[in-house]
């Protein structure tokens, strides 16, 4: 038989490890199936570890500013080491040791030997809370620890450094593939694999760090690649308001002068009106009565026929004149229902797109409140084995199942 074998960082997320609350890919039911082999108050362990290291450094200082009144806080809002670090391990996977599979038990078994002598192995790393996780699909081990190192000439003798405390077990560096840390899970993996192979197991290496724990640099990368895709889209959605803003203000301002027209036209209209009514009430325009002595045609030639002649033509001017006006109106007038549905369209679209806004931008907050919450490693799990469901394999498959 033949396992895999992971070893990596975790990202330390303590309330996970001693489950403080249960996730959703934690089975509540086989909590209790878990192994607890320690589980110390972190602050308590920087008292023991550091405060009489802290006291022998305050005594030789003269300046009251450079005192250490708090060991845990300068290292907590520090930026050169973190409180502490956790190693995750594990054999196989959820497929070939899978906690309720035939091989669960013994998955559970040789992480348990292996575990027994961690801090003999690592004396330099004190374990303050380690949990063999039997609640998941896989087991695994979460070693959270805080790296010191001792007899340090500068500073404080007793000191936290993860670089310093391997080193003193042996693992220097030389280059950033081959790092203390690297070089330390590497050979933490090896005694893995020596338990491994009392059992009958051996350690099925796959020359590659990009699929194990369901988490590493890849599969991190991916989330990565999501989230910055997120962010695009979200800066898409945030352009194209702009534009549509802008081009709504653009067709309001539209409507604002068509309205103008329109009562310019109706104000030359009624203007017309007036003059109409002025045509047929002022006496200039009304035939006079004839004087005893003007016979019928003097009275034709000189007053009835030159009336009729300028009636007509104003009159003919004011029927032009209302034809225009009449077509600019009715042409306005739909020019302005176009314009205000267009208006209506873009309000709607805008709607749309702030709305379509709003929901990237509280899924990108969620998921950076689930990697807070859960860590990135627990969160990019859930969404890996979500992405594996909703597969078209995996659908046809559950179907076929059904049919069954």
């Amino acid at each position: 038989m033949e396992r895999t074998i992971s070893g990596m960082m975790g990202k330390g997320s303590l309330t996970h490890n001693r489950r403080a609350f249960t996730a959703e890919n934690v089975d509540a039911e086989r909590t209790k199936n878990n192994i607890e082999y320690c589980n110390e108050s972190l602050k308590q362990v920087y008292h023991t570890l550091f405060d009489e290291a802290v006291n022998r450094y305050n005594a030789k200082q003269t300046r009251k500013d450079r005192m250490i009144e708090n060991y845990y806080d300068k290292i907590r809002i520090g930026k050169q080491e973190k409180l502490f670090y956790e190693a995750v391990f594990q054999i196989g996977n959820k497929d070939d040791m899978n906690v309720r599979g035939e091989h669960g038990e013994l998955a559970k078994q040789i992480l348990d030997e292996f575990m027994q002598d961690f801090q003999k192995r690592n004396p330099n790393l004190y374990v303050f809370s380690a949990h063999l996780h039997l609640d998941e699909e896989t087991p695994h081990l979460h070693i959270d620890f805080v790296p010191y190192t001792t007899g340090s000439k500068r500073g404080l003798d007793t000191r936290v450094s993860l670089k310093q405390a391997l080193k003193m077990q042996g693992f220097e560096g030389s280059n950033r593939q081959e790092t203390e840390w690297n070089l330390w899970i590497e050979s933490e993996k090896q005694q893995l694999s020596s338990v491994m192979e009392r059992h009958g197991i051996q350690w099925l290496k796959l020359g590659t760090h990009r699929k194990h724990l369901s988490v590493l640099n890849f599969e991190k990368q991916e989330r990565q690649k999501e989230v910055l895709q997120l962010d695009k889209q979200i800066e898409e959605a945030s352009h194209k308001i702009a534009i549509t803003e802008k081009q709504v203000k653009a067709k309001k301002a539209e409507v604002i002068q068509a309205e103008k027209e329109l009562t310019k036209m109706v104000s030359n209209r009624v203007k017309v009106e007036k003059n109409i009514q002025t045509i047929q009430n002022d006496k200039e325009w009304q035939l006079p009565e004839p004087t005893t002595l003007m016979s019928a045609k003097a009275y034709k030639d000189k007053k009835a026929e030159p009336l009729v002649t300028r009636l007509k033509e104003v009159l003919q001017t004011v029927m032009i004149n209302n034809l225009d006006l009449s077509r600019k109106l009715e042409s306005a007038g739909k020019r302005l229902d176009q314009i205000r549905q267009q208006i209506k369209r873009l309000e709607n679209r805008l709607e749309s797109v702030e709305h379509e806004n709003d929901v990237l931008k509280v899924e990108n907050r969620d998921l950076k409140r689930l990697k807070m919450v859960l860590g990135e490693e627990k969160v990019i799990s859930i969404l890996e084995h979500q992405k594996a469901a909703e597969l078209p394999d995996n659908k046809l498959k559950s179907r076929n199942g059904m049919e069954r």
